[in-house]
């Protein structure tokens, strides 16, 4: 009896204190998420890039302005100048320099339209890139909500392994005691012994998983993976689900087909971007300048300038060599290849969809059956660790109720878990989180 105490106080050791701790709950796992998760950090910073983006100067409709200067110096060992006059200046050693400063503005006014095209084609950037974010913190929130509950279920096969070693005990006891009085042989205290021995070594085990599933979860809050915490003991069931709402919802909620349909429109937009080549361009210029240089021994001696200038140009295309013929060919293949890309994400939505619906539906059907199941061989165990008692039994016997009654459970925490998986999946298509 010592090592049989000894072996449970190691199994103790090993039960995680729920209650020590305040259990993270799935929101706060879901915050925590939203707030410290690499990926949507690195999503929300591609998200804010296209917002950046999405400027008027950014689509060619604004000018530019710029501010330039140069100044040089020059010495000329040997100067001869012949003025109009028939004058004939010689000098050496004559230096000069000369200053140029100027404000200029350039400014595209015409384009063919292509400023407005581009303009609103980076609005469209802009909404697939908030799309992008949506559909990442989507299966950041899925990736968490399924992590999270598996390490409620791993706590719940340790607690139907605890609950299976409770049992154990009870038959331990027995044997023991109906070996000592000779009422049994030493075979069925040797086997309730080894079934005993082969459970704490599956509790240390399973300990180890939910530490492994834990460290999986913190992963993907974004924090230390060895941070401790503990989580509820169950898992909340949803068994309210209107498949036909599901359906009708899909074409208008999932992000992946919405990404998609922005991809066209964009594409759409580039077409006509690349159509803009066809047409001429007008630029205007303006410019405010001083020109001054110094220059002894010519004539004149100093010249400055200092005014404004205007001027415009003109660009009409003519040939270009088929450079704009082809642009214009790849936009519209990969416009259709975006069409063809969008039909394919709606084929896969729908079978994820229909997929997750099925799923939903059998493990509920299961689940169903798996707790009456449950119940059942829970009786049974119990009736034949009284039998056993009674020495109206075996061992043997008990240890097929126990096998059975540890099989049902782990059935009935997976059917539970994946029934979690389809309904989460389902909100991850219909972005209902």
């Amino acid at each position: 009896m010592k090592k049989l105490i000894l072996n449970l106080s190691l199994i103790v050791f090993f039960i995680p204190m729920t209650y020590a701790q305040n259990a993270l709950t799935e929101h706060d796992a879901i915050s925590i998420a939203l707030k410290y998760n690499y990926d949507i950090l690195v999503a929300r910073n591609n998200a804010s890039t296209d917002s950046v983006n999405n400027t008027r100067g950014n689509a060619g409709m604004l000018p530019t302005i710029s501010i330039s200067g140069s100044e040089s110096y020059s010495t000329a060992e040997n100067v001869q100048q012949k003025l109009a006059d028939g004058t004939l200046v010689t000098s050496s050693n004559a230096k000069s320099n000369s200053l140029n400063a100027s404000v200029g503005l350039d400014w595209t006014l015409f384009d063919g339209g292509k400023m407005f095209v581009t303009k609103r084609k980076l609005n469209e950037i802009q909404a697939l890139g908030e799309i992008q974010f949506r559909d990442r913190v989507l299966q950041t929130v899925y990736d968490v909500i399924l992590a999270y509950y598996d390490v409620v279920r791993q706590k719940q096969e340790l607690a139907s392994i605890n609950e299976v070693i409770t049992y154990n005990l009870e038959r331990v006891k027995i044997s023991q005691t109906s070996y000592d009085a000779g009422l049994s042989p030493k075979t069925n205290l040797l086997q309730a012994k080894i079934d005993l021995n082969v459970y704490q070594e599956n509790a240390i085990n399973q300990q180890s998983i939910i530490i492994a599933a834990k460290r999986t979860l913190n992963q993907f809050l974004g924090r230390n993976a060895d941070i401790s915490f503990e989580v509820l003991d169950s898992i909340p069931i949803n068994d309210l689900i209107d498949k036909k709402e599901l359906v009708q919802k899909l074409d208008s909620s999932n992000t992946s087909i919405l990404a998609s349909k922005k991809q066209v429109d964009v594409s759409k937009l580039s077409l006509k971007e690349m159509n803009t080549l066809l047409f001429p361009r007008i630029n205007f210029n303006a410019a405010y300048g001083l020109f001054q240089s110094n220059t002894p021994g010519s004539n004149p001696l100093t010249s400055r300038i200092i005014g404004p200038s205007v001027g415009g140009t003109i660009s009409i295309p003519v040939f270009q060599a088929g450079n704009a013929g082809r642009q214009i060919k790849i936009a519209k293949i990969q416009l259709q290849s975006d069409e063809y890309n969008l039909e394919s994400v709606r084929l896969q939505a729908n079978q994820q969809l229909q997929n997750a619906l099925t799923q939903f539906e059998n493990q509920l059907h299961l689940l169903r059956i798996e707790k009456d199941n449950a119940i059942l061989a829970k009786e049974n165990m119990e009736i034949s660790i009284q039998r056993l008692r009674f020495g109206q039994t075996t061992s043997l016997e008990v240890s097929l109720a126990e096998g059975s009654f540890v099989e049902s459970l782990t059935r009935l925490i997976s059917f539970e878990y994946n029934l979690k998986v389809a309904e989460t999946k389902l909100k991850q298509l219909l972005s209902q989180f």
